[in-house]
C-alpha cells in the first residue's frame, strides 16, 4: 500500500487475516480444532477465523514460554543484546504500520488515521523505550558494615501472562509487553476475542526481529476459557491484566485458587473532570472535555465522563459542548475523515443504549445524541451523547459505560465537587481547571485518582505511570516503574571475613 494515499475500502477487500495462535514461533491451530468467527463493527464482514484457544493451547504456551526462560536463550542474553532486538522491533512495527492500522481499526471499529497516528506510533515507541531503558538500570548495594557485601540485584519473574483489553489492543499490549521482554521474562498473551488480530501480527513481527522464538506467544479465545486457564496456571509467575474491574477481581480469585502468583490490575475508571468559575476559557475546558470524551468513540478507562462544573459558568460550558458533540458524529472509519468510529460489537452497542435509556429513566435531560446510527451499513455507531441535569447518584454517572456518553453535574462550593468527584468506587484520572494556584493544588491532592490533570486534560508520555486508586487497580503501566511487576528484587548477602 502507498502509504501516503492508500484506498483504505481496497485495502480492507484484500486483507487475509490469519487467526491462528502464535507459539514458540510457529502459527498453529488450536489442539480441539475450534475456532470463532472474528467481524469487523464497521459493517458486519467477517475478517476471518480465529483459533478458539482453550486451556490445553494454554498448557503449550505456557510450556514454550517456560523453557524459553529456563534455557537462557532470552533472559540471559546481555541487556545490550536485548536492547537492539527490541529496537528493530521497534522499527519492524512502523514499517508494518499500514498493515497493523488496518487490522486494528477492521479489528475493533476507531478510524484509520487514529490507528495510523496513534495507536501504532504508541506501541513502536513504547517497545523503543524500553529497549533504551533496560541497560541504564543499576542495581545496588546495600550500606551494610565492613565485614559484609550486600548485592541488591533485579531478576526477571519468569512467565508472565498478559491479558488485555479490546479498546486499544496494540497500546495495551505495547505497555505490557515492553517492560516484560526488557528485563528479561517470557510471555503469553491472551488478547480480547474481540480484537485478538493485531497482538497475533505482532509475534510474528517481534520473531522477525530477532526474539528467540517461544519467549512471546499468543493464544486467542474466550476469557472464561483461555483467560481463566492462563490466570489460572501453576507455571505463570505473574499476571498484568487490564479490562473490567468485575474481571479483576477474578484475576485475584484465580491467583488465590492457584500459586499465589502477582497480579497487577489496571481497571476501570469514571473520570472526573472539574471546572471552578475562575478558570478564564471556558471554551477550552469544553473542546478539551468533549475531545477526550469521544476520542475512540468514548470506549476508553479514562475518559472524562463524569464532568463537574460550577453553576456560574454552566450554561455556557454546556453551550460549546453541545456544539462540539455534532462534531464527532460517527462516520465510515475507513474515510481517513471520520472522527469517531464503530462501537467494538453488538453486545456492548446494546449496552450503550441501555445506559442512555437508563438516563432517561432516572431523569435526566439529554442535550444532545443519544441514538443509534448508520444502521444501514450493519455496523454499531452512536451519536456523541451529553446528558445534563445529572446527580452523582444516577446510573450514568456511576457506572463505567464505555462508550461515547457524558453526564455534566453541576456543583457550587469547591467542597462539594471534590466530595462528588471522590464519591466514585473508581479512581484512574482527574482533571481540575482553575487559574488559581492554590485551588488547583489544593484540589489535585484531595482527589483520589491515579492522575489528576490541571488545565489539559491526558496529556502525557512514557515517562509517567498509568494507573488507578480503589477499584481502577493496582498496576502501574509505563515509566520505570513498570519494571517492578515484572522483576523480583534479590539480596545476596556476602560475609566478608577480617584478617
Amino acid at each position: 500500500m502507498n502509504a501516503r494515499t492508500p484506498d483504505w475500502h481496497v485495502a480492507a477487500a484484500a486483507m487475509q487475516a490469519d487467526g491462528r495462535m502464535f507459539i514458540g514461533g510457529k502459527r498453529l491451530h488450536a489442539q480441539a480444532g475450534e475456532t470463532f468467527d472474528c467481524l469487523s463493527p464497521i459493517d458486519g464482514r467477517k475478517l476471518g477465523a480465529v483459533a478458539r484457544g482453550r486451556t490445553a493451547d494454554i498448557d503449550a504456551a505456557v510450556a514454550s514460554a517456560r523453557s524459553a526462560f529456563e534455557d537462557g536463550r532470552w533472559a540471559k542474553k546481555a541487556p545490550a543484546v536485548r536492547k537492539k532486538v527490541l529496537q528493530r522491533f521497534s522499527e519492524k512495527i512502523l514499517a508494518a504500520r499500514d498493515e497493523l492500522a488496518l487490522l486494528e481499526t477492521l479489528d475493533m471499529g476507531k478510524p484509520i488515521q487514529y490507528s495510523l497516528a496513534v495507536d501504532v506510533g504508541a506501541v513502536a515507541r513504547t517497545i523503543a523505550w524500553y529497549a533504551e531503558a533496560v541497560d541504564k538500570i543499576y542495581d545496588e548495594i546495600a550500606p551494610t558494615a565492613h565485614t559484609a557485601l550486600a548485592l541488591i540485584t533485579r531478576e526477571p519473574m519468569g512467565v508472565i501472562g498478559a491479558v488485555v483489553p479490546w479498546n486499544y489492543p496494540m497500546i495495551m499490549a505495547g505497555w505490557k509487553l515492553g517492560p516484560a521482554l526488557a528485563a528479561g521474562n517470557s510471555v503469553v498473551l491472551k488478547p480480547s476475542e474481540k480484537s485478538p488480530l493485531t497482538a497475533l501480527r505482532l509475534a510474528e513481527i517481534a520473531v522477525e526481529a530477532g526474539l528467540p522464538e517461544g519467549v512471546f506467544n499468543v493464544v486467542p479465545g474466550y476469557g472464561h476459557e483461555a483467560g481463566e486457564a492462563l490466570a489460572l496456571h501453576m507455571d505463570v509467575d505473574a499476571i498484568g491484566f487490564t479490562g473490567s474491574t468485575r474481571v479483576g477481581r477474578k484475576m485475584l480469585e484465580y491467583a488465590g485458587r492457584s500459586n499465589l502468583k502477582r497480579v497487577y490490575n489496571e481497571l476501570g475508571g469514571k473520570s472526573a473532570f472539574v471546572v471552578f468559575e475562575d478558570y478564564a476559557d471556558i471554551a477550552r475546558a469544553a473542546k478539551t472535555v468533549a475531545g477526550s470524551m469521544f476520542f475512540n468513540q468514548g470506549e476508553s478507562c479514562n475518559a472524562p465522563s463524569r464532568v463537574f462544573v460550577h453553576e456560574s459558568v454552566a450554561d455556557e460550558f454546556l453551550a460549546v459542548v453541545a456544539a462540539e458533540a455534532p462534531k464527532y458524529q460517527p462516520g465510515d472509519p475507513l474515510s481517513g475523515k471520520a472522527a469517531m468510529g464503530a462501537i467494538v460489537d453488538a453486545v456492548q452497542l446494546q449496552t450503550v443504549l441501555g445506559y442512555i435509556d437508563a438516563g432517561h429513566r432516572e431523569g435526566a435531560r439529554m442535550l444532545t445524541g443519544g441514538k443509534q446510527v448508520r444502521a444501514e451499513t450493519g455496523g454499531f455507531f452512536v451519536e456523541p451523547t451529553v446528558f445534563e441535569g445529572v446527580t452523582n447518584q444516577m446510573k450514568i454517572a456511576r457506572e463505567e459505560i464505555f462508550g461515547p456518553v457524558m453526564s455534566v453535574i453541576r456543583f457550587k462550593t469547591e467542597d462539594e465537587a471534590v466530595a462528588m468527584a471522590n464519591d466514585s468506587t473508581y479512581g484512574l484520572q482527574a482533571s481540575v481547571w482553575s487559574h488559581n494556584i492554590d485551588r488547583a493544588h489544593r484540589v489535585a491532592r484531595a482527589l483520589h485518582a491515579g492522575t489528576v490533570h490541571v488545565n489539559q486534560y491526558d496529556e502525557d508520555d512514557m515517562t509517567v505511570p498509568f494507573g488507578g486508586f480503589k477499584q481502577s487497580g493496582n498496576g502501574r503501566d509505563k515509566s520505570l516503574h513498570a519494571f517492578d511487576k515484572y522483576t523480583e528484587l534479590k539480596t545476596t548477602w556476602i560475609r566478608i571475613d577480617g584478617q
